[in-house]
């Protein structure tokens, strides 16, 4: 079978070196040293037994929340076993009854749970719970692998502080807008409104000259009614008669010299034309203060967005110096994308690559990745992906609807085929 394998390893390093698992689920037995670097591919038929070896690996390291429902084999009198050994030293073995777990490290010291979770990624035991997470979800755990989710955090809550001021403001700007052009604009009317004080003092005058004439009128006309009384009694009041003619004739000059007093009508019906005037310019001065609010709001929309622009802009400066597990990762808007192209628009095997580097920086001791369904992609893909795995140190140990001989090893009831198709000789840095 072939290996897609280099010599990169470390000491501080955590791989699988070998793995003896019995009874779980669909294995009867099998026995397998994974390749330290790069991919071990488990092939074989739908059916019998791939994804066992992986359900089996993942509880033996990842404890009772990876128990498989039904995990023993259906028919066997013996109980799992489990025996997973580790590049640190340590041997896995769950077995008995119970599965009770046995850590065991090279000087016989034994241990628990609790040890293998401080450098067992969980993750890298269940990958597909990565692949199918939310966006948001996913690229939360890339940016909390880089450090900049808190950064990215308050960028993000500056962003919507500052869309949601711009958003309110740009309500008001077209509420304003709107209510500017809505607001009559007359032509031809002074910028301010004129006095009205000035006529209504004229008029006040000119109703004083009408009720001084009106009294002087009065005035003489009693007199004549006098003067009239007197002649019947000229005899008795000639003298009397003779005072009141003089007066009479004195008012009547008086009333002959009266001043002609203005037309009170033409004074109304100027005071109704200036008020008219001076409604028209309050009309114009509540559009112009309607344009110049709006004209603010439009000055301090463009401002937010400006801003909005420069927190974008620093976020994404922030994301390209970020150390991405793989070249050409990004997140934006809260979605991984992967050379431009959004989580949902990759295809399988880039997704599948994606979510093994991720998930191999989480805890950058665990250096093995547990994958299933690797007939998503083609040989030559397959091949690309193994080299990339080598080249970064990661153990990928997968299943493969196939027994060509592309697999590492070939699954059939239960067992490793004692005869496995036979491999082609792949040059290095082949496939």
């Amino acid at each position: 079978m072939s290996n897609y394998t280099t010599n990169t390893d470390k000491s501080q390093d955590v791989r699988i070196t070998a793995l003896e698992l019995s009874n779980v689920k669909r294995i009867k037995a099998v026995a397998l040293e994974p390749a330290p670097a790069g991919l071990t591919v488990i092939g074989g038929k739908n059916g019998q037994g791939k994804t066992s070896v992986l359900d089996g690996i993942a509880w033996a390291l990842g404890g009772e929340r990876f128990r498989p429902d039904a995990a023993k084999r259906e028919g066997s009198v013996l109980d799992p076993e489990l025996r997973v050994q580790l590049s640190n030293g340590l041997t896995v073995i769950r077995k008995g009854p119970k599965s009770a777990l046995t850590v065991v490290d090279e000087t016989g010291k034994r241990s628990g749970q609790q040890l293998l979770n401080e450098f067992v990624e969980t993750l890298a035991l269940d990958l597909p719970k990565f692949l199918h997470a939310s966006d948001k979800e996913r690229a939360s755990i890339l940016l909390n692998i880089l450090g900049i989710q808190d950064q990215l955090d308050a960028l993000e809550r500056e962003e919507r502080a500052k869309y949601d001021t711009r958003l309110q403001i740009g309500r008001d700007r077209d509420r304003a807008q709107h209510y500017a052009e809505e607001l009559p604009w007359n032509d031809g009317v002074p910028e301010n409104e004129v006095s009205i004080a000035d006529l209504k003092a004229e008029m006040e005058a000119a109703q004083a000259i009408i009720r001084s004439n009106m009294q002087k009128r009065a005035a003489l006309e009693r007199v004549q009614n006098d003067a009239e009384h007197l002649l019947e009694q000229i005899d008795e009041l000639k003298e009397r008669y003779q005072t009141a003619m003089a007066t009479a004739k004195k008012l009547a000059d008086e009333v002959q010299r009266l001043p002609i007093a203005p037309d009170t009508d033409r004074i109304v019906q100027r005071m109704q034309d200036m008020e008219a005037t001076n409604a028209k310019v309050r009309e114009n001065k509540a559009h112009q203060e309607a344009d110049q609010r709006a004209s603010l709001l439009v000055d301090e929309y463009d401002a937010l967005t400006g801003e909005i622009e420069d927190v974008r802009a620093r976020r994404m400066a922030l994301l390209a110096g970020a150390d991405m597990p793989m070249e050409g990762l990004s997140v934006q808007d809260g979605v991984l994308y992967y050379n431009g192209q959004p989580w949902s628009c990759m295809s399988s095997a880039e997704q599948m690559r994606a979510a093994t580097a991720i998930v191999g920086r989480l805890k950058p001791e665990c250096r093995f990745v547990l994958v299933d369904r690797l007939e998503t992609m083609d040989t030559d893909t397959l091949r690309e992906f193994g080299a990339w795995a080598a080249e970064r140190g990661l153990q990928v140990i997968g299943t493969r609807v196939s027994t060509g001989g592309e697999c590492t090893v070939v699954i059939e009831d239960g067992e490793v085929v004692e005869s496995a198709p036979a491999a082609p000789k792949w040059k290095e840095g082949t496939f």
